[in-house]
């Protein structure tokens, strides 16, 4: 249709919120389905934190703040990255929040890219990571990674990939879909590539820093190496760690520049972040942190069931993430094989579409993510849901011949 824009034919829906909405449809026409499909806690957000919000209400906190978020939330954020991460940012000229984290990726590739611009992204990579660089007019540049590197990118694949055009990296660690999580190490082997070409800037999108198990440290890389520091926009938010996903805000520090460009774009656009959940996020930052570690506990637990029980399943291997609350299985050893149904299955995408109708489990196709034969499983959801669901897929992948 000629009355839509070119640069929407770009992109395309959201694959793991597509699969999501399937499994809540076939939910409410009467199905038993689990869905394990949706990147999101299944913990409530905190009570202070709740509490925060209600007060906020309560005292008229209900008008515009500063398009970019104020300066209450940014004093806030400054403070946990010098706390958490080392890093030192000027709250006001160096902060930036937006409505979910999402949003400040979108910002910051709209701000910055030009026609021809590339962006290297690891594979396997979160869905909206390409859509966003196509839509914003560059062109994605894949690096892939195997589970023989642990999902991560060795530092030679980081240099063949990089090009006089290349304009950003994003790296996503601990990653969704894969868990994987560089270490203070590997970041540094990144760091020595980056250093010799100055014009590749780096985005990290550490989303799932405090959702990392066992004796993992979560480290950053403009911490790791600070001569990217200049060149590097540390994004986060409050999504994951803090269960807050509806609440929508996301935050970044950088460069002066880069945070100015991405202000001006969202004063255009959305201008502010909900001012109650602004309100909720500086007590998420600034309140206790202890029930974090809880909360990891119980994410640890529930992975090291999910991978014991998918690696007894036939066909099947899945390798023990580092962070985040995903694995991502192959599915190779089911592929050529066929359903009681008769249907063979030929990618990942059959796989999902067969599990789903077959045992009502809602898993996210590998192709989603850029490698395959892989699926996405998120186990932030109850120890019985998962030990129910990882039961049907036993059950599904004997039932192949």
């Amino acid at each position: 249709m000629g009355f839509i824009a070119a640069a929407l034919g770009r992109i395309k829906p959201s694959p793991t919120i597509a699969i999501s909405a399937i499994a809540r449809d076939l939910k409410a026409q009467g199905r038993n389905v689990i869905a394990l499909s949706a990147g999101e806690p299944d913990f409530d957000t905190p009570d202070h934190v709740k509490a925060a919000a209600k007060a906020a209400i309560d005292r008229g906190y209900t008008k515009y703040t500063n398009p970019d978020g104020s300066p209450e939330l940014k004093k806030a954020i400054a403070a946990k990255f010098k706390r958490e991460n080392g890093l030192e940012y000027d709250p006001v000229k160096q902060v930036t929040v937006s409505s979910g984290g999402k949003h400040v990726i979108f910002n910051a590739l709209l701000a910055t890219l030009d026609p021809g611009d590339e962006v290297i992204i690891p594979t396997p990579y979160w869905v909206s990571y390409p859509d966003i660089v196509q839509f914003a007019g560059g062109t994605p540049v894949f690096v892939a990674t195997s589970a023989a590197t642990k999902f991560r990118m060795r530092p030679e694949d980081l240099e063949k990939a990089i090009t006089p055009r290349t304009k950003w990296l994003i790296l996503n660690s601990p990653s969704n879909p894969s868990g994987a999580a560089y270490t203070r190490e590997e970041l540094k082997g990144i760091g020595r590539v980056l250093e010799r070409h100055p014009q590749v800037w780096v985005l990290s999108d550490d989303i799932y820093e405090h959702l990392v198990y066992d004796d993992f440290a979560f480290s950053t890389i403009a911490q790791v190496v600070p001569s990217l520091y200049n060149r590097t926009l540390t994004m986060n938010g409050c999504s994951k760690a803090y269960a807050m996903t509806g609440w929508r805000i996301g935050y970044a520090g950088g460069p002066k520049e880069l945070i100015t460009a991405m202000g001006t774009l969202q004063s255009q656009s959305t201008s502010n972040p909900c001012s109650i959940s602004q309100a909720a996020s500086v007590e998420a930052l600034n309140g206790p942190q202890e029930f974090l570690r809880e909360w990891r506990n119980a994410f640890a637990s529930r992975r090291d069931l999910v991978v014991s029980m998918l690696n007894q399943a036939k066909g099947l291997q899945c390798p023990k993430p580092e962070g985040a609350f995903y694995v991502y299985p192959s599915c190779a050893g089911t592929i050529g094989k066929t359903t009681p149904q008769g249907k063979v299955i030929k990618s990942d995408e059959d796989f999902g579409t067969a599990l789903l109708e077959a045992e009502g489990v809602a898993v996210v196709f590998g192709a989603a993510f850029g490698l395959s034969p892989h699926f996405r499983i998120s186990y932030a959801t109850s120890t019985e849901e998962l030990q129910d669901a990882c039961s049907r897929i036993q059950r599904f992948c004997a039932s192949l011949r």
